[in-house]
């Protein structure tokens, strides 16, 4: 395992060395998740998994002690960085070690990782770029999910498949994965460190303009010990959600350009 106390306000991870194996990476950007830590990785199928990096964004709780005993790659901030803050350095991490694929698992136990596999097998056949563990593809009510959340999610999903030109059935999940050629394309060290993260970077995909995106059916769990953001803080979320879609509209028009939205590097052709 390894420790890693980053600087004070500093995103960037010093991982273990790469090695030819790591292939598939998970990454999990973890705040107080100790209740929920063991089940998630339990679910894990570690026979496609390669490393996992957990990022600790100064948890109160026995987060890093569990990650530890579990033989995770811990690194932990010295400061909360916040939810976006914890992906740069879980990204930059993961790039470093080598990965080709890198997930980006949620360990509050909301999303069943052992569809990991049917997540990553696109990207690992060069069909896609991005996936998303959607929950919209079932019944997240069934799940547990509350009906304004609900709501809230299929009125911000319809608002981004209009303004992406995408035809996705949810953009809000907590179980994702990237290739290695669109984290080192994208700008995503350029983004919010909030929750917003997310949808900055989706939008950062669609403005790359060459990237393909998928998407499978995740089933959902909703339960007292999971971790889940409240209706104030929804609300600044959904907000921030579409002030991405307006970024981005005006970037995609040309009546004003977006730093973020600029990729960092060129895009390759379709394979």
């Amino acid at each position: 395992m390894t420790r890693y106390d980053p600087p004070v306000n500093a995103n960037t991870a010093a991982p273990p060395p790469a090695t030819p194996r790591n292939r598939v990476v998970i990454v999990m950007p973890a705040y107080n998740a100790a209740k929920t830590l063991e089940r998630t990785y339990a679910d894990i199928p570690h026979e496609v998994v390669d490393r996992i990096i957990l990022v600790d964004d100064v948890s109160r709780d026995e987060t890093v002690r569990i990650a530890e005993s579990l033989g995770l790659d811990v690194i932990i901030h010295r400061q909360n960085l916040g939810y976006g803050g914890n992906q740069k350095t879980c990204y930059d991490a993961a790039l470093a070690s080598g990965a080709e694929v890198v997930v980006m698992l949620h360990p509050d136990y909301q999303y069943d990782a052992t569809r990991i596999p049917a997540l990553i097998q696109p990207i690992l056949e060069g069909e896609v770029d991005l996936m998303l563990g959607s929950r919209f593809l079932g019944d997240p009510l069934a799940g547990g999910m509350p009906r304004w959340k609900y709501v809230s999610n299929r009125f911000l999903t319809g608002v981004e498949n209009l303004a992406f030109g995408l035809h996705l059935s949810e953009y809000h999940t907590g179980l994702r994965a990237y290739s290695r050629h669109l984290l080192e394309t994208i700008p995503y060290r350029l983004n919010s460190d909030d929750f917003v993260f997310d949808q900055e970077l989706i939008a950062q995909v669609v403005a790359a303009g060459d990237f393909r995106v998928g998407e499978i059916a995740v089933p959902t769990r909703y339960f007292v010990e999971a971790s889940s953001v409240g209706l104030r803080r929804s609300i600044v979320y959904g907000l921030s959600t579409l002030r991405v879609v307006i970024r981005y509209l005006l970037h995609r028009t040309k009546l004003r350009r977006s730093p973020k939205l600029t990729a960092a590097g060129r895009p390759r052709g379709r394979r």
